[in-house]
């Protein structure tokens, strides 16, 4: 990882939350430790958010939706109440199967059966090429994230909603290549202490350079340059 670009990344916005590396590999890597424990994916994004560099398998994901939407697990292998979702509606999530059937119709998926591992680390220790790049942020900091994404290209970011975040805040933007944003799920929310104010943005990594290349300029214009 270009480690000029993670910290003009972080300079240009004044990050308070250090961007998580995410990359998905077909076997184990060699120079980075396992996970020792059960998590949440969102979990995990929080454990590299804190300084952590690790991986994990199958074995390590304690969410259905985590080890679903990551490519991880095939949907199949869930018993019945977790593939219908009835477990959300007892949760209070949504009010009945149905409507849970219908949101799930929006969330996109790592195909199954590829991948056997997620690498996650906080940006500025990632010694890999991230897929990947996650950003809590807050409101002003993701606006110009996405006016970086649009300034030179015109691209438009992918809004999420109440959908999880282990969809849309990495199996979307990979599978996609759009930058994607939102507000998080209430469950990962909670489970990561995200503070009221705090948004989600997520970046391809094949898109960071120019999107920092474009910060920087802005901050030359008048409407980013803080005056």
């Amino acid at each position: 990882m270009d480690k000029e670009v993670e910290e003009k990344l972080k300079e240009l916005l004044k990050l308070e939350n250090e961007p998580v590396a995410i990359k998905w590999h077909v076997k184990e890597p060699r120079n980075i430790e396992k996970e020792k424990e059960k998590s949440r994916f969102c979990t995990k994004l929080k454990k590299a958010m804190n300084g952590e560099v690790f991986y994990a398998t199958a074995e390590e994901e304690e969410c259905m939706g985590g080890a679903r939407y990551s490519g991880l697990k095939d949907k199949c292998e869930f018993p019945a109440n977790m593939q219908s979702g009835s477990f959300l509606v007892s949760m209070g999530v949504y009010k009945n199967i149905p409507a849970v059937q219908r949101s799930w119709k929006q969330n996109l998926n790592v195909e199954p059966g590829i991948f056997q591992v997620i690498t996650f680390a906080p940006l500025n220790k990632a010694e890999f090429e991230p897929d990947v790049i996650f950003i809590v942020c807050n409101a002003k900091q993701g606006m110009e994230i996405l006016h970086a994404n649009a300034y030179d290209a015109g691209s438009h970011g992918l809004g999420a909603d109440s959908g999880p975040i282990c969809s849309s805040m990495a199996a979307i933007p990979y599978l996609t290549g759009k930058v994607t944003y939102g507000f998080g799920d209430a469950g990962a929310r909670n489970n990561m202490n995200i503070k009221p104010e705090e948004v989600m943005v997520s970046i391809p990594a094949s898109e960071l350079s120019r999107i920092v290349s474009n910060l920087e300029e802005m901050r030359v214009k008048r409407l980013f340059n803080g005056e």
